[in-house]
């Protein structure tokens, strides 16, 4: 059977290009564009509005927007491919300008819906304070990193945003099985032990499935299968 990717979804909304997002933008996972709609919502009924400047990137634009940044054509930070929750269709940066509220209760409205900030404090003058993640079931690998268990080789937010790409099923440069890669992030996302994301099929790894009680004849449908049913939100 074939796998079941999390899939990106066209959404409609306001940005600082005179109009609607870019179509190549203008997509992104079923629950982040609930949690985009929910936040123009609540808004919206306190007579303000919300204008995007960037939702999803391809690999080429991550690359482009990282090359951007090590020539200085950008100040704000930006990883190279498999590193942003924006390939992944589950990040957005704002137009401050547009929100009509403080930061700070922005930042209120904004957790309601599921988005997490990506800095420490809300202040509008720091670098990526327009900038907000919707984590979803990716947020259990970030705590499974931040807690120890998978080493110290890669940040926690540099794997969950590993995991997010891999399950829209595009490629990581960094691992040398897909699959494989897969597979560990989607223990990580069930509540497993199969240790770093590095796309090695290790003993750990195995022993994560058979703990998950995976079909070890065919672990990747099996594994799709379940998330889709664990998180409908994220599929539908």
């Amino acid at each position: 059977m074939p796998i079941t990717f999390t899939p990106l979804v066209p959404i409609n909304i306001g940005s600082i290009y005179q109009g609607p997002l870019p179509q190549r933008l203008a997509q992104c996972t079923p629950d982040t564009k609930a949690a985009i709609e929910g936040v123009a919502r609540d808004l919206a009924g306190m007579g303000f509005g919300i204008r995007l400047s960037d939702l999803f990137r391809s690999h080429e634009q991550q690359q482009q927007s990282h090359d951007d940044f090590v020539q200085g054509k950008k100040k704000a930070f930006s990883p190279p491919p498999g590193g942003s929750l924006h390939e992944a269709g589950r990040a957005m940066d704002i137009d401050l300008s547009s929100i009509g509220v403080t930061l700070p209760k922005f930042w209120e409205i904004a957790r309601a819906h599921g988005f997490s900030p990506i800095i420490d404090t809300p202040d509008p003058h720091r670098s990526e304070s327009w900038h907000f993640d919707c984590h979803g079931s990716h947020h259990a690998v970030y705590e499974y990193v931040k807690a120890g268990k998978a080493g110290t080789m890669l940040a926690p937010y540099t794997q969950m945003a590993q995991s997010a790409i891999l399950a829209i099923g595009v490629i990581l440069d960094v691992v040398p099985a897909q699959d494989v890669a897969y597979l560990q992030a989607g223990l990580l996302r069930l509540g497993f032990d199969p240790g770093r994301i590095d796309g090695v099929q290790g003993g750990r790894t195995t022993k994560a499935l058979q703990a998950a009680g995976a079909d070890l004849a065919d672990p990747v449908t099996w594994l799709s299968e379940a998330l889709r049913a664990k998180f409908p939100g994220e599929y539908l």
